[in-house]
């Protein structure tokens, strides 16, 4: 895989993390490409930047105020890359509020790598 790739999507996570801490769905929103979709548990599918941005608004509504996002394996494949990882949500007091497992397929939007899928579940068991 190009380090390009690589360093491309790592810069996009710290940009998406960041976002997530500056409480900005809009930004975090602007970062998947536009006919961009959530694939959240529980629900039906979140497309285009609206939904999305709606989407990440809510979830700091309920008190998310930090994601931490962990590349376990990327692969790129022309101007498309699937990333999985792990990620950690964290709520005001620092406490962790869930974590678990992701995939995103990333598509490279003239130059610029987007999220364009994005699905994750919990690892953290039930009740």
């Amino acid at each position: 895989m190009s380090p390009d790739v690589n360093a491309a999507i790592a810069a996009a996570n710290r940009e998406f993390m960041e976002a997530f801490a500056r409480q900005d769905a809009a930004g975090m929103a602007g970062m998947y490409t536009a006919e961009g979709q959530l694939l959240p548990a529980n629900s039906d599918f979140v497309s285009g930047p609206s939904a999305i941005e709606q989407f990440w608004g809510g979830a700091m509504g309920m008190g998310i105020r930090t994601a931490k996002l962990e590349t376990v394996e990327l692969e790129a494949h022309g101007e498309t890359a699937v990333e999985v990882g792990k990620y950690t949500l964290g709520g005001d007091e620092g406490q962790t509020l869930d974590q678990g497992k992701y995939v995103v397929v990333w598509k490279n939007d003239d130059g610029t790598w987007k999220l364009h899928r994005d699905i994750w579940t919990t690892s953290m068991p039930l009740g």
